[in-house]
């Protein structure tokens, strides 16, 4: 069959019934000098071009996981939010959400990631600092106070407690009167790059991935549009890997949940397509766009060849992209504005579902509200006025791209290997192997930058003097204090007996196999907190402590 053929076939099989079902954004897509723009354009005929490329919405994916893309519904406009206290952080949501935003995307203070309640002594100095603090139900339900939860999707960048906070999610939805069904959204849950990469963990790897399958298995059966895991990329980069390594990495932590997630009881089709990811969009350009073509090919074909996946939908490497932090300068904060641009141009060109633009100012202190509207307005443009999302792929067959996407996925396959023959990413984490690949691209890009081989504008070319008149947003010492009689007057009225029995039924069930996110969840509706949720935990399983590489 020809290239030709195998178009027409796509087109009546695959494509237009994705179109009459979910009628695209406009009866007509053309360039503004009128030239119309097809869903597709075919290269020369080759054989290789249905293996490695094939076309969008069907495997290998590398051109996207809907036939159509963009032509019908816009990828996810999410900011992340969350600073200070529930009350502050829903306001900032309201705003945003009023300005065009599409998705919520929840930041936790340092307290709320590693399992303290806002009056732990060790949360002293941290409550609200870098997210929301969110300490009990009650909590959650202000942060959500006037949001109908059947109505957004919520990610949840949280880890090492993320059951325990979609507990308290799912007892908002509840409370609201919201069926489980209905609820979509996302909780990072990805621990393992945790220990690689960030550093929010609590438990050691055997609970804790645990706690990730028993998410999986909830899921599967009580809230079936919930993405259930972000396997992250995104801190990998920003701790300083390549891009072959962010792909590599991530992979192959994908490849130990799902072994986590079959070896638990699990069929792989039961599952896989609540997978989702979270990758980082850089500066380098036309990489980072194969960088994500790459990371699709690589995925399907982990799922279709290792773990006998037969639906399509598990082998959808679907994936929430945010700029990159670590690219932000101090320096002429404007010119950040310009980085994001490109890198968010990059995440869409390479096809993300949902992305988060950072704010110019992020590199100095909290966004400002003004600072955070231009980081989405800088998203719309992109979306209505530069062209870009009306045809599918429009990078394809671009020599270069192609290229480096083909070298992209051979990195990152070599260092597949290598962790498979370490025993899996859980060892290959042990032995510090992944931690030192990182460090050494960390330490030659950096070294980079500080001999002048890479220039960053304003850094350490093109600088000037000048004095920062930005708008600043910083947190009210108060609201720590605030937040501590918040959970003194909850303790206060709370029936004490029937929570003591939820703690002492969690002990048991954490000694034991049983599932865990319904005792989660009667605790969240009991007024048990966060911290002491997790101290029963702690006390069962222990914590983990890093080894000492040298």
């Amino acid at each position: 069959m020809s290239l030709k053929d195998e178009m027409n076939r796509w087109e009546k099989e695959t494509y237009q019934p994705l179109v009459n079902r979910f009628p695209e954004r406009k009866e007509r897509f053309e360039t503004s000098s009128g030239i119309p723009l097809p869903p597709v354009i075919l290269p020369p005929e080759t054989q290789q071009y249905l293996e490695k490329l094939g076309f969008p919405g069907e495997y290998p994916f590398t051109r996207g996981v809907q036939p159509n893309m963009f032509r019908g519904r816009l990828w996810t406009m999410r900011q992340y939010a969350g600073y200070a206290t529930a009350e502050e952080s829903n306001a900032r949501y309201r705003y945003l959400l009023d300005q065009g935003q599409t998705g919520l995307s929840v930041a936790f203070d340092l307290p709320t990631q590693i399992g303290y309640d806002a009056d732990d002594p060790l949360a002293q100095g941290e409550v609200g600092k870098v997210g929301v603090s969110i300490s009990s139900m009650a909590d959650m339900e202000t942060l959500f106070q006037g949001i109908p939860l059947d109505k957004v999707s919520t990610s949840m960048t949280i880890n090492a407690p993320a059951s325990i906070l979609l507990a308290f999610y799912i007892a908002v939805a509840k409370k609201q009167g919201v069926p489980l069904e209905k609820l979509r959204g996302t909780i990072q849950n990805d621990i393992l790059k945790e220990y690689v990469a960030r550093g929010t963990y609590i438990f050691p790897p055997e609970p804790s991935m645990r706690l990730i399958t028993d998410v999986f298995k909830f899921c599967k059966d009580n809230i079936p549009r919930w993405n259930t895991i972000s396997i992250s990329g995104y801190h990998i980069r920003e701790a300083g890997s390549t891009a072959a390594q962010e792909v590599a990495f991530t992979l192959a932590n994908a490849i130990a949940y799902v072994q986590a997630a079959v070896d638990a009881g699990l069929a792989v089709d039961d599952f896989a397509s609540q997978l989702s990811f979270f990758f980082n969009a850089h500066n380098n350009f036309l990489e980072e766009i194969a960088k994500f073509r790459a990371a699709r090919r690589l995925y399907a074909k982990i799922m279709k060849e290792r773990f006998g996946a037969q639906d399509d939908g598990s082998c959808k490497l679907r994936f929430h992209t945010q700029t990159a932090g670590s690219t932000l300068t101090a320096q002429q904060p404007e010119n950040n504005i310009v980085r994001v641009t490109l890198q968010a141009l990059a995440a869409v060109l390479g096809g993300t579902q949902s992305l988060h633009t950072n704010s110019m100012d992020e590199a100095l202190w909290l966004p400002t509200e003004k600072s955070v509207r231009v980081a989405l307005r800088t998203q719309q443009v992109i979306a209505f006025e530069s062209g870009v999302a009306d045809t599918v792929d429009p990078m394809a067959g671009s020599f270069v791209v192609e290229s480096l996407t083909d070298q992209i996925e051979s990195l990152a396959e070599e260092y597949i290997e290598k962790i498979d023959a370490m025993g899996g990413a859980l060892q290959a984490i042990n032995h510090g192997f992944m931690q030192r690949e990182i460090q050494e691209a960390a330490f030659k890009a950096q070294r980079a930058i500080e001999t002048g081989e890479d220039i960053v504008v304003g850094l350490n070319e093109f600088q000037v003097e000048e004095t920062i008149e930005l708008e600043s947003l910083t947190v009210d010492p108060q609201v720590e204090e605030n937040q501590r009689q918040k959970l003194a007057d909850l303790r206060q009225k709370r029936d004490q007996t029937a929570a003591d029995q939820l703690l002492s039924q969690l002990r048991d069930a954490a000694e034991s196999d049983s599932a865990l996110m319904p005792i989660f969840i009667a605790c969240a509706e009991n007024n048990i907190t966060l911290g002491e949720i997790c101290g029963v935990l702690r006390q069962v399983w222990g914590e983990y402590r890093p080894p000492t590489f040298i």
